[in-house]
């Protein structure tokens, strides 16, 4: 599933409630603590919350007792565009104001 796709899983209108923690994706539908999306007033469903688990007072084990629905689909991340032609002008920019500086140094 797509982040896209997770987002519409939000617990909103009837939706399901799904939330992704490190790569998988849980249904929290049926619990009392994500009432229509929200947990407690601090998360909302159709979210990645692997960050937000690591602060969480309750351990990894309360997520794993509810149902995986999926496995988080990862887009791999693209070099920007002009990635090369960006690098050779800092490199560029720094030989040169190394040159400036050895030049002012003799």
């Amino acid at each position: 599933m797509t982040r896209e796709e997770l987002a519409q899983h939000d617990g909103r209108e009837g939706r399901r409630a799904y939330v992704a923690v490190n790569g998988k994706i849980y249904d929290f539908t049926g619990s009392d603590r994500w009432q229509a999306g929200d947990h407690l007033g601090r998360h909302r469903a159709g979210e990645d919350l692997t960050e937000a688990l690591l602060k969480a007072p309750h351990v990894r084990a309360v997520v794993e007792r509810f149902p995986v629905v999926a496995l988080l689909e990862e887009v791999a991340p693209q070099p920007a565009a002009g990635g090369m032609e960006k690098r050779l002008a800092v490199a560029g920019a720094a030989l040169l104001a190394l040159l400036l500086v050895l030049w002012l140094l003799r």
